[in-house]
């Protein structure tokens, strides 16, 4: 497979609260935040206060960078009921979101493969990665096939997205299935 140009190659590496403004352009358009639980930012101040109270924090957060600029961000996280009692959790969920002026470009794919890989390197106890995509988020769903998820079924209002019930596609990415799919073209930490 050949490889991208330099400006198109995908990297993830963790947010600073430098990077506030590249995650308000995002996170402030409401195409980006459809399908997410909040609205979209209307002050910086608010994207600055999530990286500092939500991302530094988080255990795997990550920016998604095209060509060195911050266009999204990706996060897994462990699942909380299978923590307790000082074990490793061995399922966990991945999210991402990338800015509507990247869409469409395969981004975002990279970016899905290059975080299960880096998981499951970083963390060698863990058997599932799940990600859930809204049923009325097509180009979501696509995203997580072509980065070698596998479709499960739907879960019928499953989330309360905005006050509303939503059904969401269950997916998932197994240990065993990174020795059945070739590696996504990318570059990660």
């Amino acid at each position: 497979m050949e490889r991208p140009a330099p400006e198109m190659e995908v990297t993830l590496r963790e947010f600073t609260e430098a990077d506030a403004e590249a995650l308000f352009s995002w996170a402030s358009d409401p195409r980006v935040v459809l399908f997410q639980r909040r609205e979209a930012y209307a002050r910086l101040d608010e994207a600055r206060r999530y990286i500092l109270d939500h991302v530094l924090p988080h255990p795997w957060y990550r920016a998604i960078c095209v060509g060195g600029a911050v266009v999204g961000s990706i996060s897994v996280k462990l699942d909380p009921a299978e923590e307790r009692g000082g074990r490793h959790s061995s399922r966990a969920s991945v999210g991402y979101r990338v800015a509507h002026g990247y869409w469409g470009r395969g981004i975002a794919t990279r970016a899905v493969g290059v975080a299960a890989d880096a998981v499951f390197a970083e963390w060698p106890w863990l058997v599932r990665l799940e990600a859930m995509a809204d049923v009325e988020n097509p180009a979501s769903q696509r995203v997580l096939e072509k980065a070698g998820f596998v479709r499960e079924g739907v879960l019928r209002s499953y989330v309360v997205l905005k006050g509303r019930p939503r059904d969401m596609v269950m997916f998932s990415f197994v240990d065993s299935d990174r020795e059945k799919t070739k590696p996504v073209e990318a570059h990660g930490e």
